[in-house]
């Protein structure tokens, strides 16, 4: 890294006036260098004016964060990812949605209605799921029973 210095000549303070100088050390200003100092050159033409565009232009520091700065950025964080599971299972829950209820009509047949109700599966794994969703002990229903439709 490169820095053009100037030895700056200043008035004395009055609280410095009162202590002794040491002979022979200058102070010494870091001026800008590179596009910094085009710029600050352009704008100025002086020597002074350079010296005060140097020390003002100069970059911020980063943000930092106190302690209590990055709890309140976690809380942030946990509410919105709590906030998200809650949605998220909210969706899952509604997706799974009631199972069906159907009346059985005359002349239909527990494997009839697991056909029709429950396409994607075999017929005789369709008859099991709805005997297990509706406690049957065997594959009778009648006329008029009430049938739970298993969801998938």
């Amino acid at each position: 890294m490169s820095a053009i210095v100037l030895e700056a000549v200043r008035q004395p303070h009055p609280r410095e006036a009162m202590r002794p100088r040491p002979a022979g050390r200058p102070n010494l200003v870091s001026l800008p260098t590179g596009r910094e100092a085009v710029r600050a050159i352009g704008k100025a033409g002086d020597r002074w004016a350079v010296r005060e565009a140097g020390a003002a232009g100069s970059a911020q520091p980063p943000v930092r964060l106190t302690r209590f700065g990055r709890l309140v950025v976690a809380l942030l964080v946990a509410v919105v990812v709590s906030v998200l599971a809650v949605g998220l299972a909210g969706q899952i829950a509604s997706a799974s949605g009631e199972p069906r209820v159907v009346t059985v009509e005359s002349g239909q047949t527990l494997s009839g209605i697991a056909a029709r109700e429950l396409p994607g599966l075999p017929i005789s794994d369709g008859v099991v799921e709805l005997q297990i969703a509706n406690a049957l002990s065997t594959t009778q229903i009648h006329t008029g029973q009430r049938i739970v439709i298993p969801t998938r």
